[in-house]
């Protein structure tokens, strides 16, 4: 009979010595299966496609060891429903192990929640109490709530500098999987792992997984937006208004992972850092609104949505670079000309745009934008005389009105705004480039 030994450490354990503690009972797991036999939408087979997926899809595995600094080098084992002695009432779902020469060398706990299921403060708690005994570094919770950055978590607790806590929504990596099966920057090589990527989404995107994008925001939201609306003094310190900014996060990174799968490029939102959260509150408070960038690849410019609780109305612009070697009358003819392009290519999208659509044009040495509607844009000319327009913005303005206190109206109204305007507009603008110089012809 082998006699037991204390389990003080994962990391730095031999796989051998790893094995030996499962066969003594003293670890308990369950390989990860790409086809479980559980209940479908049950949160263990959710775990154990997930894990078997990224086992399976070199590019789906890259992408997510890289995001949350895991090593690449090695091999890689992947389980569920991991139990360790000394502590019998925590089973974690996931567990990676990255095994070098026979070594671990570096592990990965993974808690996993669907539906409407919250991860939970005091299991995440006892689950870095068991990283830091056994020397875990990183701990990955996923869950259909939404976060503006990976590194912020949707609970607040303390965790030990050794121990690096991120969060991920399903959403992000249905995203990441619809991207690698793109014909673009991110694509699956080998042609068996594309099908594989084809039926885990297959899972994913089915109702009864589990697995849901983001559907409304926080009940403070409606409470700040009926405040606001109301004039009712507001507080930095109101929790409700925490609530808001953080909804305004969840949706700002929801579509940008819209804008991603439509377009097939990741896009990218507003970074945000440890002092957002409460700078964002301040001016909230002191200006009654909310803003954010979606920045996607190759664009004309990144995109500025602006939330204004006071007009209760959504804002969404994009700046443009006029030929700069004309006067402002042939760069007044350059906009109007790419506009009708617009409006020829993608006429429904634009028809639903066009009683909304400001310009702003940016005269130079001047405090404030010229504006007017699209309808008087041939007044620009007039306007503008002897002055120097530098750029031009194209504004739409969509008025919510009582939905914009509305936590699932205002999420499928704003969705829909951003679709409409990169299809109708955005997608057809270009900025002026300056034409290379030409060589001086000399006798």
């Amino acid at each position: 009979m082998i006699k037991k030994k204390e389990l003080k450490k994962i990391v730095g354990l031999s796989k051998e010595e790893f094995d030996e503690f499962v066969s003594l009972k003293q670890i308990f797991v369950q390989p990860a299966r790409l086809i479980p036999t559980l209940k479908t939408g049950d949160e263990m087979a959710l775990t154990s496609i997930f894990l078997s997926s990224i086992r399976l899809i070199k590019e789906f595995r890259d992408t997510f060891f890289k995001e949350i600094k895991l090593s690449r080098s090695g091999k890689a084992f992947y389980y569920t429903e991991a139990e360790f002695e000394g502590f019998p009432k925590s089973r974690i779902d996931g567990l990676i192990l990255i095994v070098t020469k026979g070594i671990i060398t570096d592990t990965v706990f993974l808690e996993m929640k669907s539906k409407n299921n919250g991860i939970d403060a005091a299991q995440i708690e006892s689950y870095v109490q068991i990283a830091a005994k056994f020397n875990v570094r990183n701990l990955v919770t996923i869950s259909n709530e939404f976060v503006a950055d990976p590194s912020h978590s949707p609970i607040k607790i303390k965790t030990p500098k050794s121990i690096t806590l991120l969060h991920f929504s399903w959403t992000y990596f249905v995203t990441i999987g619809q991207l690698l099966l793109f014909k673009k920057d991110m694509t699956i090589t080998d042609e068996d792992q594309v099908e594989i990527m084809q039926e885990v989404l297959h899972y994913f995107e089915s109702p009864a997984s589990g697995v849901s994008g983001y559907i409304q925001m926080k009940a403070g939201w409606k409470e700040l937006a009926e405040n606001i609306h109301g004039q009712k003094p507001l507080k930095e310190s109101d929790s409700y208004i925490n609530d808001a900014v953080l909804s305004w996060y969840e949706e700002e990174k929801d579509m940008s992972l819209l804008m991603s799968r439509k377009l097939g490029v990741l896009v990218k939102s507003t970074p945000r850092t440890s002092d957002s959260l409460k700078t964002d509150i301040k001016k909230l408070v002191k200006e009654n609104y909310i803003s954010s960038i979606i920045s996607i690849k190759d664009s004309v410019s990144d995109i500025k949505v602006n939330a204004d609780f006071e007009r209760r109305s959504v804002n969404m612009s994009i700046k443009m670079t006029p030929p700069m070697d004309k006067g402002s009358v042939a760069r007044i003819t350059w906009l109007i000309k790419q506009l009708e392009n617009a409006k020829k290519r993608s006429e429904q999208a634009f028809h639903k745009l066009e009683d909304k659509i400001w310009i702003e044009a940016n005269i130079k040495f001047a405090k404030e934008n010229l504006k007017i509607k699209l309808s008087e844009i041939n007044d620009l000319q007039a306007l503008s005389k002897g002055k120097e327009i530098q750029a031009f913005h194209i504004v739409v303005v969509s008025g919510f009105g009582a939905n914009f206190a509305s936590v699932r109206k205002f999420v499928e109204l704003i969705e829909q705004l951003m679709l409409d305007y990169y299809e109708g507009i955005v997608q057809h603008m270009s900025n002026w480039t300056r034409p290379a110089p030409k060589l001086i012809e000399t006798e």
